[in-house]
């Protein structure tokens, strides 16, 4: 039996791309009679399906030495393009996170779009994520990673642009994609550097190289740059964050993947990189500055956004920032548990604002307020996804982190710092929402705001079950620590930075009216915390204004250069025809004597070229 789930793995991944293309006659409008609903139900059993079947390929895996699985896809030469999946406890637990929480999003999403004219059209687009993210889980391909990327890349444009019809939208989209395709490229470039220089892309083969590889510094860091880019796009990192932010325009059932575990992919890839870019030092140091900029950079931007989906997508970025000083430290297993305990407890927070957002219609904090009374299960869900997330005992967050602070603890205590900070600034902004939302006095449009239904609500208390029980998870997959090896300063350090966060954001004056300030230093750090730094701004002044440019000038040239000297030899070829026919006589010998000299010419000509 055991056999047999093993050699059928790689169907789990199909199960989604399976029910997306079933759907597609609904998705087209080919099928209008039965209405969306049929579409919604078939993708759903397709990921029951692949949940089911992945709990027992864990149980099958799990305490088990991991197994490889190929599939030769194409060979030519000495090129073998080999799919190869990787069976362990950790590829099948990532694959089951993923399918689990698609699961319970799709769940939401038949009562969050319940009336959406497109309710089909979401489904398959949910399925073709999910199962894009499912086999990157289990890839052990960096071909295959790559390509299950760009897959990724396309599902986030066509799901951010889901409702096409509004400008915003499309410009959201747009920009979404082209962010991560800068990334995309520059991991392509690192994809066919290895493949020529290891002569494989399977990761045992890459490690196996890496040990043994003789590049010189400069080829070890454009390499590593150039691989670490492509998670760097994908997991939001500065620079190339901004598309996280704009990704908040598509519905919120594809937000709660696209926070949790979406990021989590890019992050994934990284850490199997991880042997290779140990043979760059500047890498890893790369890896370290970036994360550390937008741990806190996204942590400080979070506080000054009033729209609530992206007051939590800007954490998103700072938690996958602490992911990406794990790995430039070679902390892998911080990393992991860091990923999983984000995931649970960010989509928890997201469907708690789904259900805001749907009964009320807004997404402006300073529009809201008074809730807890009126949707209890949804401010609980709230307060335990915040719970989960930040570094208060007893929940997962709270251990994730003593993981990092014990890993760095001696050797690089300033990192110890950024935890703290980072703790601190995130515990902030969720009491600040929570303040907001739920608390103070009901504005108008929370005035008349009745509990979400049963099937919004159903899959929103039980991940918040599932949070509750992520450190017993944690203790069964002996990932906590012992009594005995308990680092009791660092736990009162991050008790502390998580209350002091709190304390702030429970006791600061937040006024819904509250304009920029009149004061001149306050003024310009609200806006600039409010406007990411002025990122955007700053593309706009210096990449796009010299693409501009550039485009005007390649314009410019093609029109009157290359179009120029065209018409030149058009112009020159009808003057010449139009005089060459006077010149006919009609006569043989004139042809053959003009033969004879065009013959007696070009011989000269050849010979004196030649002497």
């Amino acid at each position: 039996m055991n056999q047999f789930l093993l050699e059928s793995s790689w169907w789990i991944p199909f199960y989604g791309l399976i029910g997306a293309i079933v759907t597609l006659p609904w998705s087209m409008g080919l099928v209008r009679r039965t209405g969306p609903r049929p579409a919604a139900y078939i993708n759903l059993l397709m990921t029951v399906l692949a949940f089911g079947h992945g709990i027992l390929l864990f149980k099958a895996t799990f305490n088990q030495e991991p197994q490889e699985l190929l599939v030769h896809w194409f060979h030519a030469a000495d090129l073998d393009l080999t799919l190869a999946l990787n069976l362990s406890a950790v590829s099948t637990g990532a694959m089951q996170l993923v399918t689990g929480l698609s699961l319970l999003a799709q769940f939401f999403a038949l009562g969050y779009m319940e009336k959406d004219w497109a309710l089909a059209r979401f489904f398959a687009l949910m399925g073709f994520f999910e199962a894009a993210m499912s086999g990157l889980a289990l890839s052990n391909s960096l071909f295959l990673s790559y390509a299950l990327l760009e897959v990724l890349t396309l599902s986030t444009y066509l799901l951010v642009g889901f409702w096409y019809a509004q400008p915003l939208v499309v410009t959201a989209a747009r920009d979404a994609f082209l962010t991560k395709r800068v990334g995309d490229v520059l991991l392509l470039m690192g994809v066919v550097v290895l493949a020529t220089q290891s002569g494989s892309l399977n990761f045992p083969d890459l490690y196996r190289w890496a040990e043994t590889a003789t590049l010189n510094p400069l080829e070890s860091t454009l390499l590593g740059l150039a691989l670490i880019a492509g998670p760097t796009g994908k997991c939001a990192q500065f620079p190339l964050h901004i598309w996280l932010d704009e990704a908040m325009e598509g519905p919120n059932p594809a937000s709660i993947l696209r926070n949790s575990v979406v990021v989590a992919c890019g992050a994934y890839v990284l850490i199997q990189l991880q042997p290779i870019l140990a043979l760059s030092p500047i890498a890893l140091t790369t890896l370290v500055v970036l994360g550390t900029m937008t741990a806190i950079g996204a942590s400080l931007v979070a506080i000054a956004q009033i729209d609530i989906k992206r007051a939590l997508s800007h954490s998103t970025s700072a938690y996958l920032g602490l992911v990406f000083i794990a790995v430039g430290l070679q902390q892998t297993n911080f990393a992991l548990i860091l990923l999983f305990t984000h995931a649970v407890a960010k989509a928890l927070l997201f469907m708690s604002l789904g259900s805001i957002i749907s009964t009320t219609n807004t997404q402006n904090l300073t529009e809201m307020g008074g809730l807890w009374s009126r949707m209890p299960a949804t401010t609980t869900a709230f307060a335990v996804g915040s719970t989960g997330l930040v570094g208060l005992l007893p929940l997962g967050g709270f251990w994730a982190l003593l993981r990092g602070m014990d890993d760095f603890w001696v050797d690089q205590p300033w990192i110890v710092a950024v935890l703290l900070l980072v703790n601190g600034l995130t515990a902030l902004n969720l009491t600040r929402v929570f303040r907001l939302v739920f608390l103070e006095q009901p504005q108008a449009k929370t005035r008349r705001t009745p509990e979400v239904a049963w099937l919004m609500a159903v899959p929103m208390v039980s991940l918040a079950i599932v949070t509750l029980l992520t450190p017993f998870m944690l203790d069964w997959l002996t990932l906590l620590p012992s009594l005995e090896s308990l680092n009791v300063i660092g736990v009162l350090l991050l008790v502390a930075s998580g209350l002091v966060g709190c304390t702030f954001g429970s006791t600061i004056n937040l006024p819904r009216n509250w304009s920029r300030s009149v004061q001149t230093p306050v003024r310009l750090l609200q806006d600039l915390l409010s406007y990411d730094f002025y990122v955007d701004r700053l593309y706009r002044v210096t990449v796009v204004l010299s693409i501009s440019l550039l485009s005007r000038l390649s314009a410019w040239f093609d029109r009157y250069v290359i179009d120029g000297v065209v018409n030149l030899i058009g112009l020159a070829s009808i003057l010449t025809g139009e005089g060459l026919k006077y010149s006919i006589s009609g006569q043989s010998q004139t042809y053959v004597l003009t033969i004879l000299v065009g013959v007696s010419l070009l011989s000269v000509l050849m010979t004196w070229l030649i002497w």
